[in-house]
């Protein structure tokens, strides 16, 4: 499980939109969850981090991995 800190989200559409970002990544095989409330991501796959930060990052909100 991959877990991220996003940040930026104020919104129900900016949860959408992460989450549909961090869908199209190849290796991610769900978006388990975006929590507005907490301001993370899990993700379950083998994408790269790198690709994985890149995506939210395109949508306009920040991103960082967090540690297990």
């Amino acid at each position: 499980m991959i877990k991220l800190k996003i940040e930026g989200m104020t919104c129900n559409h900016c949860v959408m939109a992460v989450k549909k970002a961090l869908s199209r990544v190849p290796g991610v095989k769900e978006v388990v969850e975006v929590s507005l409330d907490r301001g993370e991501a899990l993700i379950e796959g083998d994408a790269p981090l790198e690709a994985l930060v890149n995506a939210v990052r395109e949508e306009g909100y920040e991103a960082r991995p967090m540690t297990p």
